[in-house]
């Protein structure tokens, strides 16, 4: 399975620019996966429906499905959160490519993404895991390639080349 990331801190753009990714590389005719990690109050179920009922209830896993697609909402509870390794063993293997946002910290493949101006530390510096950073604007002492936000089709020939794709 070919898995690439996206990491960043916060309201650095990882989600645009994954979206910016999925639709080029789509446009390409690839299979794209997508595994975003999220804070811990995210919730994908809404008050009302049924599955928020089910899980209400005390349902420890909920399964939704229809003709269109299907989903599965496992609640944790005291369990740790699952690693990338383990969430990766749920993805189809007919995808062509995996996107990850987040999981600055995996030892995947991924690009930087980081705004002009940004005064968080580089994580380029500090995980050889970093390929190049995406920013908008020069980066001093970057330890990679800086690659430009702007150029889409760039960013994704750079994924394309390292994935062997």
């Amino acid at each position: 399975m070919k898995v690439f990331g996206v990491a960043g801190y916060k309201n650095a753009g990882k989600t645009t620019l994954v979206v910016d990714l999925v639709r080029d590389l789509t446009r390409r005719g690839l299979r794209v996966a997508t595994v975003k990690h999220a804070h811990h109050d995210f919730d994908i179920d809404q008050p009302g429906k049924d599955s928020h009922q089910h899980r209400s209830a005390g349902a420890c896993e909920v399964i939704v499905a229809s003709s269109r697609r299907w989903a599965h909402i496992v609640e944790l509870a005291e369990r740790p959160e699952p690693s990338l390794d383990e969430l990766l063993t749920h993805v189809a293997t007919d995808v062509d490519l995996v996107l990850v946002e987040g999981f600055k910290h995996g030892d995947h493949p991924k690009l930087e993404i980081r705004r002009v101006g940004s005064d968080a530390p580089l994580i380029a510096a500090e995980h050889d895991s970093v390929r190049a950073i995406v920013s908008d604007g020069d980066v001093p002492d970057a330890p990679v390639p800086i690659l430009d936000r702007g150029d889409v089709a760039a960013i994704t020939d750079f994924i394309l080349a390292q994935v062997g794709l």
